[in-house]
């Protein structure tokens, strides 16, 4: 494939049969205006997403665009790769803020007073995306990101906010947080990333599993097989774009627009018709989101 060609966007999938929502996206991150990926999606039957907020900056763009946009609701938080760099530093500007010298714990306390102020607003339907990434952050990051994790809990619980949760590589003690500080009534696993057995263990705590592109991928069959099991109540889909992308359009800019192309590999492992898997995702994306 030619340079261009893999940078081009994937062509407009068939429209769905019925409308559904995509429960985790970046548009901040995404070509083209919010105006533009709104109207794509919809065209093709995805009529509300969720954008969500990696730093107080992007969660603050966040709510602005939920408070603009009625298709638009928000999550913000502090990602789990962002807590550690607040504290320790972040020299090569990975985070999109720039260069960042180290706050310490003071910074860290600063940046979660933000988000808390942000979690209360009535357009912000989340607190997320929080949680642990052993793949990205060391063990000198870990008591960062683990404090930070906790404090996005209390925050979703007193605001009676949805958690979103990134999960990398931390299956376990994601869970035993979870447990030891109570998670909210809605919690959601974004990039739903766990096993079947793990599946099992979140459809007995109520918890969302949410299904990106990456459940159509050739060496993705533990996944297919943790959809398999989980409750057809508790599924909802999701692009993570622009990361993400669905084969056979893998390595090319991810869009909510996609979402159909996903949402028919799910039905395909679910065994159902697609618009008997998209109305259960419509419902349960509303009631994950209270909206």
């Amino acid at each position: 494939m030619s340079a261009a060609k893999k940078d081009a966007p994937p062509p407009l999938p068939e429209p769905l049969g019925v409308a559904v929502a995509d429960s985790h996206t970046h548009l901040d991150m995404q070509d083209g205006t919010v105006e533009q990926a709104l109207e794509k999606a919809a065209a093709v039957g995805v009529t509300t997403v969720v954008q969500v907020g990696c730093d107080v900056k992007g969660s603050q763009w966040a709510a602005d665009t939920a408070e603009a946009y009625a298709a638009v609701h928000a999550a913000v938080a502090l990602h789990p790769n962002d807590a550690p760099r607040i504290v320790h530093g972040d020299p090569d500007g990975w985070s999109r803020q720039g260069a960042r010298g180290p706050g310490g714990e003071g910074a860290l306390d600063e940046a979660l007073a933000e988000i808390e102020r942000l979690a209360a607003l009535p357009w912000v339907k989340a607190v997320g995306e929080t949680g642990l990434d052993h793949f990205r952050t060391g063990p000198e990051g870990k008591g960062a990101q683990e404090r930070s994790f906790r404090a996005h809990i209390e925050i979703a619980k007193r605001h009676n906010k949805a958690l979103v949760i990134h999960d990398r590589e931390a299956h376990a003690d994601v869970l035993r947080i979870l447990r030891e500080e109570g998670a909210p009534e809605r919690t959601v696993f974004h990039c739903y990333s766990g096993d079947a057995e793990m599946a099992e263990l979140c459809a007995e705590y109520g918890y969302f599993m949410s299904f990106a592109g990456n459940v159509t991928f050739k060496n993705a069959q533990p996944l297919r097989d943790a959809l398999a099991v989980a409750p057809q109540e508790l599924v909802l889909v999701e692009t993570d774009a622009p990361f993400l992308t669905p084969a056979p359009y893998r390595g090319r800019p991810n869009a909510p627009y996609l979402i159909p192309v996903t949402v028919r590999a799910m039905a395909a492992v679910k065994g159902v018709h697609e618009d008997v898997l998209a109305a259960a995702i419509a419902d349960n994306t509303a009631r994950a989101f209270d909206y």
